[in-house]
């Protein structure tokens, strides 16, 4: 069977983007469902983009020796469902349908384990740059393409890490364009 570009196929990959499987990542536990979106930043090295370090911190291939700020990243497995690069291309990194370790600690709406419900997409950025006009096109193809697949991820259930993790995370941050996004949805 064929997937289109923009439909999830019947394990959870989304056609038209590009596949890196990371093995930071696990089975949702029972009944899953899907309800909720975070939106996170990374840029590695902080502040820095384009080096595909994360890319590869999202799949244990980081070089730790590559940048001191990388030392405190050594033991840590992170992953993320999705990651939108500062010129719009998207990787897919665990299948929907399992749980990628992006949430940490976490609560939404007075639910705990965010990563248990939600789709963790990672946006190339950080808190003092504004995103690129192609990251919120692409992030807006994606977010009608998992809403197609989850229904119950209205615009009310996108959520910025800083939401679900107040005091431990600002990402996206103060630039990130809210309007915009909810705007499409």
């Amino acid at each position: 069977m064929t997937t289109t570009v923009g439909q999830f196929d019947a394990d959870g990959w989304l056609a038209g983007v590009v596949h890196v499987a990371s093995p930071n990542a696990d089975e949702r536990l029972g009944d899953f469902n899907v309800d909720l979106i975070v939106v996170h930043a990374i840029s590695l090295p902080p502040g820095e983009y384009g080096s595909g370090d994360p890319l590869r911190f999202f799949t244990n291939t980081l070089d730790c020796s590559a940048h001191p700020f990388y030392e405190a990243l050594r033991e840590l497995r992170v992953s993320a469902h999705f990651l939108i690069e500062r010129d719009g291309t998207t990787t897919q990194f665990v299948s929907t349908d399992r749980r990628a370790w992006h949430a940490g600690v976490s609560v939404y709406a007075g639910r705990p384990r965010c990563n248990d419900f939600s789709v963790g997409i990672e946006l190339e950025g950080c808190d003092t740059d504004a995103f690129t006009p192609v990251q919120y096109a692409q992030l807006g193809w994606l977010v009608d393409a998992l809403q197609r697949r989850y229904p119950a991820v209205t615009s009310e259930r996108i959520a910025g890490h800083s939401d679900i993790a107040p005091g431990r995370k600002t990402d996206p941050g103060p630039l990130f364009d809210w309007a915009q996004v909810r705007a499409r949805t």
